[in-house]
């Protein structure tokens, strides 16, 4: 692992830093205003996100391994970060921020964690389909959020974020404000028509600027601070007396629920947790949480009921009068301007209460770069936090390693994924030490990035270098930038993330993983704000898909199609139902895909005994193994007492095609003793050559299949693997044997060898060759013997002679005993090969009599 600033020094170069100098200037105009409309979207104030775009992507850029990777505030994670801080504190609120600080603090040291222990096997914890999921409905939710501001009205939070959306729409049908909306329709077609002409093109710091002018030049923003008195109406003065009082209530209760807590935790470790001072503590703790629940549902009323009142402004000879526009009286005209009060959680001052008569802007944005402090730790808030910080850091991860993989085939950069995660761990963790929420790598940036020529990580030290001069010199301009601009920027960011495309991709590919992204999708959106179930459903239904796929995975019986010859050389065999085949009545061939364990070795022998059923005439299995990954003690023990039991029902069993990790299992166990050798073959080729001629052998009283599928695929086999199969060479010159058997390997044959008679028998019985090679003057048992031994036990076996010396009676003799062809020494290597091909044409239109 090595850091990426290492490279910087080794490339160094003025050429190159002009190139990054121009990229970073380049992606700053991009960088300033998506940061402050994500920070927003992350529940905090809008200048936090050009704390968030100072010091966490130099760290990044550092530590990392890609180049042009921008990091900051993106989208998805500021939307989880809102959603897991939410359950906590109140949007906006201190103690929000301070929770938004500390929950990047705990992002950054898991993600540190899986990088430097090279966890990234993590990240297969969520499937695509989950992800892509997730990430539609979240590009929804994110988009609709922003609604509000678009029409710049003012509704009460929800338990569901599709309940805010519809009161948003309800409130808009009669309050929207227009300059508000027409801001951002204005934003949104700048944007698009600057990607349009040139995607280089700043289209979103170009919005931002011609918004902010135009909100700056018209008066969007237009609030009037004044004192209740000025409130000419008795239900809006009641209502905020009763809003305050009720606030003033839940303060005050909770300050003793503060208290109470410590005498508990005291009590607790003075008199043991069931005495009755404990008990009579948590009896009063009830009540107090009983009350402040009561006097939230009653500040919920007045605040949802104030919020909803619209007001005319009047000036009576200097004084600033409000009427509610409802109860307007005869003699005061409306001049259109509607009026809202601005009310959120804290007590109303009645000395100063807030009217907004235009549109929201972001307002004042304190002067300078950030402080560095220790985040605030509270251990309740830590763990409430860990289970959403656990799914923001895979998430944030899965999105940096499509971006630094797309990005490494356009710069043929390595990927160093964990040294990756190493500093993106690093840039949170700095983030929380400078005021900093979440952060992750940006796709939208980084390609901006790549485009403008960034060569090194320096470009984005140049990007928050301008930041930093942003921060110094000119907030005062940031002031009235229009929030609805801000929710433009979100909006046409978010909108790259919709795949719909991806859902029904998954869908037509595979039922089982469109009903995971689709249940992803719909509990997504249906508990928001807490977005987190959606990916906990989706896993959940992953893992349960899994298991069943685990306890009956494919089990594909195997045949080809006889009306096809020309493909047979080439193609494998085909799953007989799904592709409705016709199969063998004597063998059955069985391809079992996964590993066999304990969850589903049963499935797979009932499937087995299956074909018993069907097959009454059946007399050979063949289970071809490459699809076979692991097999455990359970599997190796439900495979021997199947082989017991088919044999002892005259079926023989055989394997093919085993990988090694699956045959050293079977060695270990001494279940290859169980199933012996010559039932184990190296390809399916040699294990039908083999096998169906014994199998289709007519015999008088027995069956003979008219019509066998397997007939022409192990004729067209035999004759394409001839040159693949297993031969056995006899002869007692070793130096002969020696050089021979090097020609014949480089020819692609399989060849053993023996050096005398007894020793080819034995091999004859544990090998199986397919053809014998024979020298007839052999020392021991005479090559004629041997010959003659062969031909009775193993008559499908072709033997060839090799002669130097032998008389012509010798000659006849064999052939009278079934040689195949005789040759002479010495061997001419293409006639041997010539001949061996010979033969097994023989093999194969004894399979087709």
């Amino acid at each position: 692992m090595r850091p990426a600033i290492i490279n910087w020094y080794k490339t160094f170069s003025w050429t190159t830093l002009r190139s990054d100098l121009i990229a970073g200037i380049t992606v700053a105009p991009v960088v300033i205003p998506q940061s402050m409309a994500y920070a927003q979207l992350a529940g905090v104030p809008a200048y936090y996100g050009l704390y968030a775009a100072l010091v966490p992507p130099i760290i990044a850029a550092m530590f990392g391994s890609n180049n042009q990777l921008s990091t900051g505030p993106v989208a998805m994670s500021s939307l989880m970060s809102a959603a897991i801080i939410s359950t906590l504190a109140r949007s906006g609120s201190a103690e929000f921020i301070e929770y938004s600080i500390l929950l990047a603090l705990i992002v950054g040291i898991f993600i540190l964690l899986i990088g430097l222990l090279r966890l990234g096997i993590v990240l297969n914890l969520l499937s695509h389909p989950v992800v892509v999921g997730f990430t539609n409905a979240a590009a929804i939710i994110i988009g609709t959020s922003q609604l509000s501001k678009f029409f710049n009205v003012f509704v009460g939070s929800s338990e569901h974020s599709y309940e805010t959306v519809i009161n948003v729409v309800k409130e808009a049908i009669h309050n929207t404000h227009y300059p508000s909306f027409l801001i951002a329709l204005l934003a949104i077609a700048i944007i698009a028509v600057f990607k349009k002409i040139n995607p280089k093109l700043p289209g979103v710091l170009i919005a931002i600027i011609v918004t902010t002018v135009i909100a700056w030049a018209t008066g969007f923003e237009n609030n009037k601070t004044v004192d209740i008195s000025s409130i000419i109406d008795t239900k809006t003065v009641d209502s905020i007396k009763e809003f305050n009082k009720a606030t003033a209530a839940i303060n005050e209760f909770s300050e003793k629920k503060v208290d109470e807590l410590l005498l508990l935790k005291d009590a607790q470790e003075q008199y043991g947790r069931f005495s009755p001072a404990v008990l009579d503590l948590k009896i009063y703790i009830d009540k107090l949480n009983q009350s402040i629940h009561e006097y939230q549902e009653t500040t919920h009323y007045y605040r949802k009921m104030i919020r909803e009142f619209r007001y005319i402004k009047v000036n009576d000879n200097g004084v600033l009068k409000f009427y509610r526009k409802d109860n307007l009286p005869s003699n005061v005209k409306d001049d259109g301007v509607s009026w809202h009060l601005k009310i959120e959680h804290n007590p109303i001052d009645p000395k100063a209460v807030f009217f907004m008569g235009g549109g929201e802007v972001v307002g004042v944005v304190p002067k300078g770069i950030p402080k560095f402090s220790m985040p605030k730790f509270n251990l309740s808030v830590i763990y409430d936090v860990i289970p959403g910080s656990i799914i923001i850091s895979l998430l944030g991860m899965m999105e940096i390693i499509s971006v630094i993989k797309s990005t490494s085939v356009k710069t043929g950069q390595r990927v160093d994924l964990n040294q990756e995660m190493i500093g993106q761990g690093l840039s949170n963790i700095a983030g929380s030490f400078s005021n900093c929420c979440v952060v992750s790598g940006s796709f939208a940036r980084t390609a901006v990035n790549l485009q403008s020529g960034a060569l090194t990580g320096m470009s984005t030290v140049f990007t928050s270098g301008i930041v930093a001069l942003t921060l110094i010199f000119f907030t005062p301009l940031l002031y009235y930038l229009p929030q609805p601009a801000l929710a433009a920027v979100i909006a046409m960011a978010v909108f790259k993330l919709m795949d719909i495309r991806g859902i029904i991709h998954i869908w037509r590919a595979q039922k089982y993983d469109g009903s995971v992204c689709i249940v992803t999708f719909i509990s997504t959106i249906f508990f928001a704000p807490h977005i987190e179930h959606g990916i906990i459903f989706g896993f959940i239904l992953t893992m349960i898909f899994h298991l069943y796929q685990t306890m009956k995975p494919r089990v594909a019986e195997l045949s080809t199609n006889t009306a096809t010859t020309s493909e047979l050389i080439d193609n494998n065999l085909q799953d007989a139902e799904l592709n409705n085949l016709d199969t063998c009545d004597f063998i059955t061939i069985i391809r079992f895909d996964g590993a066999l364990i304990f969850a589903n070795t049963s499935y797979l022998e009932d499937q087995v005994l299956n074909c018993l059923i069907v097959k009454p005439r059946l007399s050979h299995i063949i289970f071809v193994g490459d699809g076979i990954n692991y097999i455990d003690t359970t599997g190796e023990e439900m495979l021997k007492h199947l082989i017991v039991r088919l044999r002892e029902k005259n079926i023989n069993v055989s394997f093919c095609g085993l990988k090694d990790q699956v045959s050293k299992i079977m060695k270990v166990t001494g279940l290859d003793v169980k199933i012996t050798d010559k039932n184990i073959y190296n390809t399916l080729s040699h294990a039908l050559l083999s096998i169906y001629p014994k199998t289709h052998q007519h015999e008088e009283g027995g069956y003979e299949e008219t019509d066998c599928p397997l007939k022409k695929l192990v004729y067209y086999k035999s004759i394409d693997t001839a040159k693949r199969s297993r031969v056995l060479l006899v002869d007692d010159e070793k130096d002969f044997t020696r050089l021979l058997t090097k020609r014949m390997q480089v020819r692609s044959l399989d060849t053993t060898t023996a050096s005398d008679g007894m020793g080819a028998l034995d091999l004859v019985e544990t090998e199986r060759p397919d053809v014998v090679v024979l020298d007839l003057n052999m020392p021991g048992i005479d090559g004629l013997e041997i010959l003659r031994i062969i031909k009775t036990v193993h008559p499908q076996i072709e033997v060839i002679i090799l002669t130097g010396q032998s008389s012509e009676k010798k000659i006849q003799t064999a052939f009278e005993l079934g040689a195949f062809a005789f040759l002479k020494k010495p061997i001419d290597i293409n006639i041997l090969v010539k001949t061996v091909e010979d033969a097994y044409r023989k093999i194969a239109a004894k399979s087709l009599n």
